[in-house]
């Protein structure tokens, strides 16, 4: 039986989307990453799941990768934070490749185990080269969701608009109303 992704907020790049892997429902903290099942639907949200296995030491590796990624957004620059991630991106490495569709790369590792984690490292690399300002939190206090922003102006404040940004436009609007 395939379980279906519970998360609130799915589809952003791997790296923003194994931080959101934490989210908060009702005011507690939730986490697809408990388990081997948990890593399973992650890794099939993210198309991952035929080049890698959710197991124990997967799942290890990519809660190590999660906490790096998550201490380099929360502290961009910090020596500590990048010297996580880079260590994370050592388990893995790119090969360049000549096939018949031409010029190609393939990401090779020592311990597949590494694959996912290493993946959404590498991604966070490519969202740094694009644009590292429209890398991005919910601006809503309560919620603890990134997302990258790909609005045409670079203003997209909220993880969804139907959730987040209605909670603050609502609190907004009780707040002047009562006043009155």
């Amino acid at each position: 039986m395939t379980v279906s992704d519970p998360r609130p907020l799915v589809g952003e790049p791997v790296s923003l989307d194994l931080l959101n892997t934490r989210w908060m429902a009702d005011g507690v903290r939730q986490d697809l990453l408990t388990g081997v099942e948990g890593l399973g639907v992650w890794l099939r949200t993210n198309g991952l799941d035929a080049r890698f296995r959710a197991d124990d030491t997967t799942l290890r590796h990519t809660l190590a990768a999660r906490d790096a990624l998550g201490s380099l957004v929360d502290r961009p620059g910090d020596p500590d934070a990048t010297a996580r991630v880079d260590a994370v991106l050592g388990h893995g490495r790119i090969r360049a490749t000549l096939g018949p569709e031409g010029p190609g790369e393939k990401a090779e590792f020592a311990d597949p185990a590494w694959g996912p984690g290493w993946t959404a490292a590498r991604d966070y690399l490519d969202l740094l080269r694009a644009n590292p300002e429209r890398i991005r939190k919910c601006a809503h206090e309560a919620c603890i969701l990134h997302f990258f922003d790909t609005s045409r102006n670079g203003t997209r404040r909220w993880c969804s608009m139907a959730a987040c940004g209605n909670r603050a436009k609502a609190s907004r609007h009780y707040a002047r109303t009562k006043d009155n």
